[in-house]
């Protein structure tokens, strides 16, 4: 299947830090091994660590990188790529399922809009509308002590979040979700996606068939 990467490159400005952050993406790997990340940028791996890891998904034919950076100096990301093969989304064989996998934003950066205009850009230009985008939120990968929030009000936000680009809760059976009430799956189901592939996701949404 094709897989659009139609890049952007938009401004934005940061009244309360009177700063000018680029959001640019889908990124290369070439620009990215040239680019560094933020030391707070850690809730996944090191920096070091995590820098590579985003190098690596920008080379796959379906993944994307969006970046939000000053001068080369990254201060938040969102990723998208194929369900992991060990994950029960990878079941289904779909080339036209994608994973919204992680965003994360400097500490500095946080609050002030990066998360949501990093993954509208992401959306930009109907480049997301021939597949199913979906993101599995686990309340454990949430920073309630950074934030200050509690694990409803955190959900809140990442629902909101989503909401920005036409994301819905959709019911699964998944253990992990149904592990916590606050646990939940988020999906876009583009316009141009077959019939037959949002039939597919259902059954990988569900195993046991009698819960819709």
């Amino acid at each position: 299947m094709e897989h659009r990467k139609r890049f952007q490159c938009k401004e934005y400005y940061i009244s309360s830090l009177e700063q000018t952050i680029l959001i640019e993406g889908p990124l290369p790997p070439e620009r990215l091994q040239q680019m560094e990340l933020d030391v707070t940028l850690d809730a996944f791996r090191r920096p070091k660590e995590q820098h590579e890891a985003l190098v690596e998904i920008a080379g796959l034919p379906e993944g994307r990188i969006i970046a939000a950076h000053l001068d080369g100096h990254i201060v938040g990301y969102v990723t998208f790529h194929y369900p992991d093969e060990y994950e029960r989304w990878s079941e289904g064989n779909m080339e036209d399922l994608i994973e919204l996998g992680a965003v994360e934003v400097a500490d500095q950066y946080r609050g002030v809009g990066l998360g949501k205009a990093m993954i509208i850009t992401a959306f930009a230009e109907q480049q997301l509308d021939n597949v199913i985008v979906y993101t599995t939120e686990y309340y454990w990968h949430w920073d309630l002590e950074g934030s200050g929030l509690n694990v409803w009000d955190y959900r809140k936000m990442m629902e909101k979040l989503m909401q920005a680009v036409d994301m819905i809760w959709y019911a699964t059976d998944d253990p992990e979700i149904c592990s916590h009430p606050a646990n939940c799956l988020m999906v876009k189901i583009g316009p141009e996606v077959a019939l037959s592939s949002i039939e597919q996701f259902d059954r990988v949404r569900f195993r046991n068939r009698f819960m819709y």
